[in-house]
């Protein structure tokens, strides 16, 4: 899904168009917690995502943290740099999980939410531009630590709003792929999707 109507682009969107929402209506997330189609796989992988939330916003608060001067240059970097590379680490095995594995399955199974799962496809390629975009500012961020707190000022300013950019669109992205998985797996059984 190369074309998407700009409403529908993920740095633009608020939710899923209403056709994509048919499951969800039948199933909203009031009800997942306790029905009994929501197995460990699907708990886990929601487990995953609520680490991405956590993570994303770790990241923000630390990088907020070093700008206001609650955190100094030497703890910042020793906090943050294994957290973001973890998170680069386990978002793109994620993806790739998702996308050669659960969404052909989830695919076939609803043909009706085909273009939902061409759409989070589109979804995993912008957030991978996305994530080597801040990998990279990232670099150049850190880069600055040692040559004073003026020239790291200016590459936080920088890198904050990348970030900022970054963990919005991956929590448009995050709540969308649940509003169609999660109803379909309720719908059909882990089981009966050959998930277990």
């Amino acid at each position: 899904m190369t074309d998407l109507p700009p409403e529908l682009a993920l740095g633009t969107r608020r939710e899923l168009p209403a056709d994509l929402r048919y499951l969800l209506e039948r199933y909203p997330r009031t009800q997942w917690q306790a029905h009994a189609n929501l197995g460990d796989m699907a708990q886990f992988w929601l487990q995953r995502h609520d680490m991405f939330r956590e993570l994303g916003g770790m990241l923000g608060s630390s990088v907020s943290d070093y700008r206001e001067g609650r955190l100094e240059a030497q703890p910042f970097a020793s906090f943050f740099v294994p957290r973001l590379q973890f998170f680069l680490q386990q978002m793109h095995g994620h993806h790739q999980i998702e996308d050669l594995h659960y969404f052909p399955v989830f695919t076939r199974a609803e043909t009706g939410l085909k273009r939902g799962f061409a759409l989070l496809d589109s979804d995993h390629h912008v957030i991978h531009d996305a994530l080597e975009r801040n990998a990279h500012g990232a670099n150049a961020f850190l880069g600055k630590l040692g040559e004073g707190r003026d020239a790291a000022r200016f590459a936080a300013d920088s890198y904050a709003k990348d970030t900022e950019d970054l963990v919005a669109m991956l929590l448009r992205h995050l709540e969308d792929e649940e509003d169609l998985i999660i109803p379909v797996i309720l719908d059909r059984g882990e089981d009966q999707l050959g998930l277990m």
